[in-house]
Parts: structure tokens; C-alpha cells; sequence
């Protein structure tokens, strides 16, 4: 697998499975070979080495997690949240479980849940800034505009390196017409990371805001130049 000789790997694995059928560390083997199907890009076929693995040993959390993030991939949102239910219910601490199931839940405006995943997942990790950017984000779509700018300007002093923080401070001081602020953190970006295309996207459209065309197509070209996806033109 490190080799990414996957073909290899599979049928070696399959061997394995082969010498003793039976015995529960066969679990982790499905978990392998759904692995490589999923890198290959046969998710149907993943989910069943997955199902056969945890029909072996349905509390191998490494199991839950990976089915779960496949879930995610192919957007079966409630079969992924019932996995990082299981598995939160069997280890009440998995920090990637916690961040996912808050993710989730804000996607469906289940904000008190999705707060209190969160939160506890800060407690546990409180240095975790995706967990801490996902609160922030949570509580400018909550109506709670001060504690989530509160929560970005922590985030930048802790992490005053990282280009995405001042994109996603940018786009909230954008939405509360400041734009003289928001333009600063979006260029602030730009100087942090100049080959970003997300940063140009986000100056393209502030441009658009202010009805600064020729700058807005400027930024929009050189954004998809770097690689952004066309289509956000249309939105």
C-alpha cells in the first residue's frame, strides 16, 4: 500500500483473509482492502469491505470512521452522522467523530448540537483550529455576530500565518459592510499565500460587491489561472 502498489496489496491482503476466515482480526484486513477501493474510486465496493469488516467486529472505530467518511464522500449525510454516533457512543472522546458529527449537525442548523460537539471538542483539544474555526463559522450563521468575530480574531493571533483565516475573517467583515477591513484581510492573505486561487476568488468577488468590474474579472481570470473552478463566476 505505501508503494501504491494497490493491486498487490489487495490480493495480498485477500490471502490473509484466505489462511483464517474466522478470526476477528480479519476486521482490520476489510478495513485495508476498503481503503484501496476507495482510492481506486470504487466507493460501492468500499462500503462492503467495510460492512464485511464490521460484520466481524461491529465496535472497530477505525471501521465506523473510515465508512463514515466515505458517507461523507458520496454525500449520505445520515448514514454518515449514525456512524459517528456509534462511534462516539462507544469511545465519548473520538475527536475526529466529534468534529465531523458538529459538522454535520450545523449543515442541518442543528446548532445547539453541533455547539455542543464543538465545544467539547475544544476542551479536549484546545489548540484544534478547525474545531475552533467551525464554532466561529457556526455562530455567524447563528445570529451571534460578536462572539464569532470575537472567536476569528482569537484564531488569527493564534494561527497569523494561515492565509484561510483571514479569507473566512474577510468574507464575515464583508457581509457587515466593512469593507476597508475586509480588503485588508483579504489582501493580507494574498501576501501569505500569492498562489492561492481561493484568495483571488474572494477578491474577485469583494470587487463585485463594489461594482469594481475590471478588477473583479482581473482577479477572476488570474483565479482560475491557478486553478479555481470557472463556475464561481456564476454565483
Amino acid at each position: 500500500m505505501q508503494a501504491d502498489s494497490l493491486l498487490q496489496a489487495e490480493a495480498t491482503f485477500r490471502e490473509a483473509l484466505d489462511l483464517d476466515p474466522l478470526i476477528k482480526s480479519n476486521a482490520l484486513l476489510y478495513q485495508h482492502i476498503g481503503n484501496i477501493q476507495e482510492r481506486r474510486g470504487e466507493y460501492s465496493q468500499a462500503l462492503d469491505s467495510y460492512k464485511m469488516g464490521l460484520n466481524i467486529s461491529s465496535t472497530t472505530t477505525s471501521l465506523l470512521l473510515c465508512r463514515a467518511s466515505l458517507y461523507m464522500r458520496m454525500d449520505n449525510q445520515d448514514r454518515a452522522l449514525a456512524d459517528y454516533n456509534e462511534v462516539l457512543n462507544l469511545e465519548p472522546n473520538q475527536t475526529e467523530a466529534l468534529f465531523f458529527r458538529a459538522f454535520l449537525y450545523s449543515q442541518r442548523r442543528d446548532y445547539k448540537r453541533a455547539r455542543a460537539d464543538y465545544d467539547r471538542l475544544i476542551k479536549l483539544e484546545p489548540m484544534n483550529e478547525k474545531a475552533r474555526l467551525g464554532l466561529a463559522i457556526l455562530n455567524d450563521k447563528d445570529r451571534r455576530p460578536r462572539e464569532a468575530m470575537e472567536q476569528m480574531n482569537t484564531l488569527v493571533q493564534l494561527f497569523p500565518q494561515h492565509a484561510s483565516l483571514f479569507l473566512v475573517r474577510g468574507g464575515m467583515l464583508l457581509s457587515r459592510k466593512q469593507y476597508e477591513m475586509a480588503l485588508m484581510d483579504i489582501n493580507r492573505a494574498i501576501e501569505l499565500e500569492p498562489e492561492n486561487p481561493d484568495c483571488y476568488v474572494s477578491r474577485s468577488q469583494f470587487y463585485k460587491v463594489m461594482k469594481k468590474k475590471k478588477q473583479a474579472k482581473e482577479d477572476a481570470q488570474k483565479a482560475i489561472r491557478l486553478g479555481a473552478d470557472p463556475s464561481f463566476l456564476n454565483q
